[in-house]
């Protein structure tokens, strides 16, 4: 038995959000487009085999096409002709919600172009899902995807992020998370409140909760497995310029050690401790 109805799809593509791990998370609406479009289009066409199967939903010889950031140029066409032929055509990623760090950009822009209708069936999207379960400020949040692998390139990304005034969600690689961490901590300082969330609406669903500084001693030495989302609360922005820095590092080296003044200020001003010693040292270099 099947929950999905046989409808009358006007021609056009339509973008279906799949679940992210349980598979009942998928809406009505876009079960009844699976039943109904004219061709089927996947990023994985055996993940979406799977999933109608779980529903009962036949493909009754219906053309699927596999459509993904390696073969879009030569698929794109394929899709286009379908369209042009006054067809339905469902494109679903292989989990959550397509575009969203997913492929499916370039298709909707070509079908876009043409003046084809384009719309969506809402549904899952581990972005969504994870501000939901952080704890974390929802009125604004920037999206960031992944970011990227080498720790230079990496920390220049963190850095142009640095004054987004919402929090920042990323996609990372559960190999990847202790070095993304400790990343941040050295960009955005150790006291940021921040979240990982891993296997989000699976069985082994995860969420872990505090400062950068914690979760990186939490999970030390820790293996992670299956899909992490980063999130990082939204920065204070700071009163204290440069030459306010100044004034208090020298305050406090007067007193005591450079490795206590750093502290000290980095706890006054709640600005990074790398940017805090960095000044220090050249502070230091300039008073001898």
């Amino acid at each position: 038995m099947t929950a999905a109805n046989r409808v009358n799809l006007a021609s056009g593509l339509y973008f279906i959000a799949t679940p992210i791990g349980t598979a009942r998370d998928i809406t009505l609406r876009a079960l009844d487009i699976l039943a109904s479009a004219d061709v089927l289009a996947a990023e994985d066409t055996r993940t979406l085999r799977r999933l109608m199967d779980i529903h009962g939903i036949a493909l009754d010889g219906r053309p699927m096409v596999a459509y993904h950031d390696h073969n879009g140029a030569s698929a794109r066409p394929k899709l286009l002709r379908a369209l042009a032929d006054g067809k339905s055509v469902a494109y679903a990623s292989e989990a959550g919600t397509p575009l969203v760090a997913d492929p499916g950009y370039q298709l909707g822009r070509a079908v876009t172009a043409e003046g084809y209708l384009v719309t969506a069936a809402p549904g899952p999207s581990a972005v969504l899902a994870a501000l939901s379960v952080s704890g974390l400020a929802t009125d604004a949040f920037f999206f960031a995807g992944f970011a990227p692998t080498s720790k230079g390139q990496r920390q220049s990304f963190l850095k142009s992020l640095a004054e987004v005034p919402g929090t920042l969600v990323f996609y990372e690689s559960p190999k990847r998370v202790h070095k993304m961490l400790a990343d941040l901590v050295e960009v955005y300082g150790e006291m940021r409140d921040a979240v990982v969330a891993r296997e989000l609406t699976k069985k082994f669903e995860e969420v872990r909760r505090g400062t950068l500084a914690a979760l990186v001693d939490e999970l030390d030495g820790v293996t992670l497995k299956g899909e992490v989302v980063v999130l990082v609360a939204r920065g204070e922005v700071s009163s204290f310029d440069e030459k306010d820095t100044d004034i208090l590092l020298k305050e406090a080296m007067a007193a005591g050690s450079l490795k206590d003044a750093v502290a000290q200020v980095v706890t006054t001003t709640g600005q990074p401790r790398r940017q805090v010693y960095q000044a220090a040292l050249r502070l230091e270099k300039e008073g001898k």
